[in-house]
């Protein structure tokens, strides 16, 4: 393609930009609006996600073994869960760090009431970690036939409620912003239809004089395209601002709970929304100009 017809099809689909300035504004506020939503859901849930996997990672299995089990079978228990594809690390407890463990939690001054003896020696265990706790039931079950376990304890309700929230999240957000961009489509579609309405004329003409069909459809894909990427790059600037103001007051008004949200940097939630931003805003004003050039373009 030379140069001047890219030129060509780049001033037409600007020009046609402004002859329609009402729609293209509408549809440059609906992207944005879409993206920014988009931006603000994904900040929220890759948060989230982040804080759930903190709690999840807090999350374990207590695995306590027979009575006379041997210590090599105990090292081949935790060898064989070791190799669960959802375990994060194994750790193991020994009786006399279980018993300290739980006077300190418990007994405190009172510990001394009982001397030497450990009421816990025959609780050596294994604390098994989740890289994800949807997977707890299938590892209590494969954890409960492995010979020498006597017991398994676990946190169902903490695990189902981390694995409900975060399914909540992300199928709220999904819902939302499927209907955002079916509005966006549907105004670029307007958009680019009354251009062509505008032009038919012009059109005609250029198609009897030889004009081929990518230089008359171009100017309106261009035209779909420049007002994706308009409409992607004003919300990720809000949504940079914003994101660093609030995460800045949270941090600073509300320090006690800076050990319980831990939020992720603006640089890290950026490298991957700027890109997934505008590859939105280009796809939807593409798709929105292509669906409608192939309908109403008939020349």
């Amino acid at each position: 393609m030379r140069i001047s017809t890219l030129i060509y099809v780049l001033h037409q689909g600007i020009k046609s930009i402004f002859r329609n300035k009402v729609f293209s504004l509408a549809t440059i506020a609906t992207i944005s609006a879409c993206i920014f939503l988009f931006g603000i859901f994904y900040s929220v849930m890759v948060n989230f996600q982040n804080i759930i996997h903190q709690a999840e990672s807090g999350v374990a299995v207590t695995v306590f073994f027979d009575k006379d089990i041997s210590d090599a079978r105990i090292q081949e228990i935790g060898e064989e869960i070791s190799r669960r594809a959802e375990v994060s690390r194994v750790v193991f407890v020994s009786a006399e760090q279980a018993w300290a463990d739980f006077k300190d939690e418990y007994l405190g001054e009172y510990a001394d009431t009982f001397g030497d003896d450990n009421p816990l020696e025959d609780d050596a265990n294994y604390e098994v970690y989740l890289s994800d706790v949807s997977m707890q039931e299938q590892l209590v079950e494969y954890i409960a036939g492995l010979s020498g376990v006597k017991e398994i304890h676990k946190s169902a309700n903490v695990a189902n409620t981390l694995s409900v929230a975060n399914n909540l999240v992300s199928y709220v957000s999904l819902a939302i912003i499927i209907i955002l961009f079916a509005v966006s489509i549907f105004l670029i579609s307007n958009t680019v239809a009354i251009g062509i309405s505008v032009r038919r004329e012009e059109i005609a003409i250029m198609k009897l004089i030889g004009a081929t069909d990518f230089v008359v459809r171009s100017p309106f894909l261009f035209e779909g395209i420049i007002l994706g990427l308009i409409g992607a790059a004003i919300p990720l600037v809000i949504i940079y601002y914003i994101y660093n103001k609030a995460i800045g007051y949270v941090i600073q008004e509300f320090a006690v709970l800076n050990s319980i949200l831990a939020f992720l940097p603006v640089e890290q939630i950026f490298y991957t929304l700027v890109p997934i931003a505008l590859i939105l805003g280009v796809g939807i004003g593409f798709l929105g100009s292509a669906i409608t050039v192939r309908r109403h373009l008939r020349v």
